[in-house]
This record gives C-alpha cells, structure tokens and sequence, in this order.
C-alpha cells in the first residue's frame, strides 16, 4: 500500500513540474459491468461512474489523469430447475483511482492506458428464489465475502468536442482476485467494467 501511495505521489509530482498546463474537471457516465472467473449463470449488470480529474499536460501530445471515481459495479446472476428459480443481484460499489497516461494521436483524439486501484465501499446482494411455487426474497451485506482493495488496469479512447467538452470510452481489466478465500481455496473472481462517460473541463 504504501509503494502505491509512493508512486502516485511521483506521478503527480513529475506531471505538475514538467506541466505545460493543468485542467481540472468532472466526469460521470455508464458502466456495463461484469465479474470473470470461477463463476456461472452469470450477467452484465448496468450501473454508473462520477468523480473528477485532472489532466496534467507534459507536452503537446501527452498528458497524465489522475482520477477520483465512485463507481458501481457487479454482476446478475440466474439459475432455474424444475422446481426452483433463482436471481440475484450483486451489486458493488467502489472508490476507483485510475492514473492514465494519455497520448493524442491527431486533433483532440487520444488514446489512453493506466493503472488503477479501487476501495470497496458497499457490498449488498439483493435475490429473489423460487421454490415449488413459494418465493422468497431480500437483500444481505455481503462486505465481508470481499476483498477491501482491487487492482485493475485501463485502456481506452477520449476526443475532446471543445476545449471543455469531451467523451471518453474505457474498459477496465481487473487483476487481482476479490473474493475472500480460506488458505488453500483458489476461489477466484475479478471485476471487468466497460464504461462511457462525459467530462467537462474548466
């Protein structure tokens, strides 16, 4: 933890003594979100991103964005049988840090790739089950089934409409394992999200 802490703090320090000019700016927009890994029956859930960013510009066509996002992400889940039915939705919320190094090939297009770590905030999963024509509902914390911290990295796409409007286009891969497992399980789940957003600079 305190290596990462240490690297962001570089990135931040060599950006902002090497910056030809620096923007702040909100974003927000769509996340498709999904989980990969020892898992079935499984589905995209929609849900959303806000936050903020600064855009540290190091040369005419390169810059460094760090961000802030509340995002939240997940996945559905569906079984069904003979006599039984189940959903679920499991819905995880995160505070993401993504640090993205962004490269403008032609006018205000720029593709951009970067680390990112994420702090879980909220774990809940709501079900509906069905059996033999009873059903059976709710919603349950489930925090503790998680790992607290998860590790991603991003690639994507951005074009600036205006020197204040841009669009962006990124899918995060996740990397580390986020279920919680007992020694000698090898369990494992990762978060994927595909995401689109608005951001505005000032």
């Amino acid at each position: 933890m305190k290596k990462i802490i240490l690297t962001v703090a570089a990135v931040f320090a060599f950006g902002f003594a090497n910056a030809q000019e620096t923007k702040f700016g909100v974003k927000g927009g769509l996340n498709v979100a999904n989980l990969s890994g020892d898992i079935e029956d499984n589905s995209s859930k929609v849900g959303f991103h806000v936050g903020g960013f600064v855009e540290i510009k190091v040369s005419d066509k390169f810059s460094v964005q760090p961000e802030l996002l509340f995002s939240t992400q997940g996945t559905k889940l569906e079984e069904s049988g003979t006599n039984y039915s189940y959903e679920s939705n499991l819905n995880l919320s995160y505070l993401n840090i993504p640090v993205m190094a962004k490269y403008y090939v032609a006018e205000g297009f720029s593709l951009e790739a970067g680390p990112q770590i994420g702090f879980l905030t909220t774990a809940k999963s709501d079900f509906t089950a069905t059996e033999s024509g009873i059903t059976v509902s709710g919603d349950e914390d489930v925090k503790d089934e998680f790992e607290s911290i998860d590790f991603g990295f991003n690639f994507g796409a951005g074009y600036d409409f205006t020197e204040n409007l841009s669009a962006g286009l990124r899918y995060n891969l996740g990397l580390s394992n986020i279920a919680k497992t007992d020694s000698g399980d090898d369990f494992k789940l990762s978060n994927n999200v595909f995401s689109v957003s608005l951001g505005y600079k000032f």
